[in-house]
């Protein structure tokens, strides 16, 4: 049977907020428009472009505030995944950092799991997601019992996936590691032209994008720019916004929820992008290089794959404000040329991850059909 002729469903952990993980489902929905999109909680005035998709939501979409604040319900997700019927399906792609990939699919029906990152509040950065997380006390008492019984679904639902994918060599060793399943690496995408150089030569800020969570290290940006003479502009939101307000001097600017306009106004008008976290892969140090910027990035993670130094950005080495203000120094001292770290994002670009997911989806159920007759 061709492809194109398959009945294909999408199921995706939540959709909530459009962050890197849902550029991803948003592109899938785009490649296959006539595919529901099965998910725990939809909040649809924060999904532009899902307007038109038809999706199903669990028994979580009714809770108190799930909308918002979906990590409360961290129990009810395995069983929330399972309910849902797929037997009707073909192909069913699971994009999954959390219980998406648990999914229960009839002998006959394909299961591909783009892997964002093996649940990374049940296995290595548990005990730091207890310490730092804000919930109510009464929940966090029950926390680390719940996620001792999630790491053992969790490993249990990576058995229900046919075929892995995954974002980046970092996170294909840590499917290999909880999981011990192999993977293909299929790097996310960023849609270089939407994203332009700009001409104004005297640049004079440097630019952080993204939520406010602990992980994400803005106190550290904060930090070292509170100590650097150079100014610096902030994107977004999140639990920690009050606090890092209360402690950043006057040379940094809080510029809170942008449009997507202004955002790529911003990334094309900065100096470089301060990336200190150590992410599954990143895509806004990818949105900065389609805008020609450099990024001053924290040599782990994902960052290793999609950042050149010299090239198109700085590594530091340790997550401390020396090391990220010496990144800074260098990078104020570094010759950038734009057009040259636009072309290494055009390595990424969404018409080569679409390309690469094609082939690999057609590839796996021509030999899959045989299989199954």
């Amino acid at each position: 049977m061709d492809f194109k002729n398959l009945k294909v469903a999408i199921v995706c952990d939540w959709l909530t907020n459009f962050a890197g993980a849902e550029k991803v489902i948003y592109k899938l929905h785009q490649m296959f428009p006539n595919a529901p999109i099965y998910t725990s909680v939809f909040n649809a005035k924060k999904m532009k472009g899902f307007e038109n998709a038809v999706v199903h939501t669990s028994f979580i979409q009714g809770f108190p505030k799930a909308k918002e604040k979906h990590q409360w319900y961290l129990s009810f997700y395995p069983l929330a995944f399972e309910s849902f019927d797929l037997s009707q399906y073909d192909v069913v792609i699971s994009s999954c950092h959390s219980c998406s990939k648990g999914i229960i699919t009839k002998p006959e029906t394909m299961h591909v799991s783009y892997c964002h990152s093996p649940m990374r509040y049940a296995w290595d950065n548990s005990h730091e997601y207890i310490r730092t997380y804000k919930m109510p006390w009464i929940i966090k008492r029950f926390i680390p019992k719940m996620i001792h019984k999630i790491r053992m679904w969790d490993r249990l639902a990576a058995d229900r996936v046919d075929y892995f994918l995954t974002n980046s060599n970092y996170i294909k060793k840590r499917i290999k590691k909880y999981y011990q399943r192999d993977s293909k690496v299929i790097y996310p995408m960023v849609n270089v032209k939407n994203y332009y150089i700009s001409n104004i030569k005297d640049k004079d800020y440097y630019l952080a994008v993204g939520r406010f969570t602990p992980y994400k290290r803005f106190d550290l940006i904060v930090d070292a720019f509170n100590e650097l003479p150079y100014k610096l502009k902030i994107v977004g939101t999140g639990n920690q916004e009050k606090e890092l307000k209360a402690k950043a001097r006057s040379n940094i600017e809080f510029m809170g929820f942008t449009s997507d306009d202004e955002l790529k106004d911003l990334y094309a008008n900065a100096k470089a992008l301060i990336f200190p976290q150590v992410e599954d892969f990143g895509i806004t140090p990818l949105e900065s290089m389609s805008s020609g910027r450099p990024v001053v990035a924290y040599r782990a993670g994902g960052a290793l794959e999609t950042v050149k130094e010299g090239e198109t950005g700085i590594f530091f080495d340790e997550q401390n404000v020396a090391q990220l203000k010496a990144g800074v120094e260098k990078c104020e001292n570094t010759a950038w040329d734009s057009k040259k770290i636009r072309q290494h994002a055009m390595n990424f670009d969404e018409t080569v991850f679409e390309k690469q997911i094609m082939e690999f989806l057609e590839n796996k159920w021509s030999n899959w059909e045989k299989e199954m007759r």
